[in-house]
């Protein structure tokens, strides 16, 4: 990441134009350097106005994450997490996961401006917009062991779900295991990375992102359909406060999650399931294809499946794509 982006775009933030030399002479560098930062600025998706004679200037400031916001919106929880954000990483849970091997403290929580190595599923690359996007991951910290943690990204996205509809997000739906859809394009996403005994004690890293401005430019590079919040609310979601209501959210279901599982929150993930009584097929990681239709997930965080041949099936992984009939 070019050294010089960010001190750029927080001089550009107050709307105003500014010329490549002054910048350049506040920067001591050439104007060359300055042209270069700002079209990383535009590769990352960010609209620049250059206007020949009058220089450059951002014509909407980019919602920065700043923690004391952050700390201002948790309310009574901000001494629960600690909060810390970058300007750039190329992984939260990368940088999150090293940083709990040496000890981080329960309940951390990693924001980056942009995330430039971000990843899903599968090894899929996130995609990721510099102010058009929210990649946080959080530390969360178990005296159970990893057999416990079975069916936390179920767990997770009604957190999720919760907080987006507290900005109005209504139609929002969940994909098994850790998708976000609205009409069946994808928000948002959850990975979740565990270390920890068998008999405890162990501890998660969960990755979240969500799509709060997506460019055409960046869309046309992500190869499934695809939202964001401006979409779906129809207004700008605030990114400090969305973090904020995700860790306050998070924090309300870890509890339940952490008393009895999925056992009390399972009626709302499957209420907002959008593959629900619907056939589908399911990719499973050796290759092979698990036709059915869903029937629901089980108290572990197995998505259930019966067959052509009336079997009911418990898939723990795979990727599920729906299918207009069962063959």
């Amino acid at each position: 990441m070019n050294p010089l982006l960010f001190p750029l775009l927080r001089v550009l933030s107050d709307g105003e134009f500014h010329s490549g030399e002054v910048l350049a002479q506040r920067f001591n560098v050439s104007r060359a350097s300055i042209w270069n930062a700002l079209q990383v600025a535009q590769d990352q998706g960010m609209l620049l106005n250059k206007v020949r004679g009058r220089g450059y200037r951002l014509p909407a400031a980019p919602d920065w994450l700043d923690t004391d916001a952050i700390g201002q919106a948790l309310g009574t929880r901000a001494d629960q997490f600690h909060v810390r954000v970058t300007e750039h990483l190329d992984s939260t849970n990368t940088e999150l996961m090293r940083a709990a091997v040496d000890g981080a403290p329960h309940r951390s929580c990693l924001a980056t401006e942009i995330q430039l190595a971000g990843r899903g599923r599968r090894g899929r690359v996130w995609q990721s917009v510099l102010g058009g996007s929210l990649a946080c991951s959080v530390l969360w910290r178990f005296d159970t062991g990893i057999a416990a943690l079975s069916g936390l990204s179920l767990a997770v996205g009604v957190a999720l779900l919760r907080a987006l509809r507290q900005f109005g997000a209504d139609g929002v739906q969940l994909k098994w295991p850790n998708d976000l859809l609205w009409q069946y394009r994808k928000l948002g996403g959850i990975l979740i990375e565990v270390q920890g005994d068998v008999m405890g004690p162990s501890f998660a890293v969960i990755g979240m992102g969500i799509n709060l401005q997506l460019p055409v430019s960046v869309r046309a590079e992500i190869d499934q359909s695809v939202t964001d919040l401006n979409e779906v609310c129809g207004i700008r979601v605030e990114r400090n406060r969305l973090l904020a209501a995700l860790l306050i959210h998070l924090d309300d279901v870890m509890q339940d999650f952490e008393q009895s599982g999925l056992t009390r929150l399972r009626a709302e993930w499957l209420a907002a399931h959008a593959f629900q009584d619907k056939p589908v097929r399911v990719l499973l990681a050796n290759g092979n294809d698990q036709l059915g239709t869903v029937v629901g997930v089980s108290v572990d965080g197995a998505l259930l499946l019966q067959s052509a041949d009336g079997k009911q099936l418990a898939l723990n992984g795979g990727e599920v794509h729906l299918t207009r009939r069962l063959s």
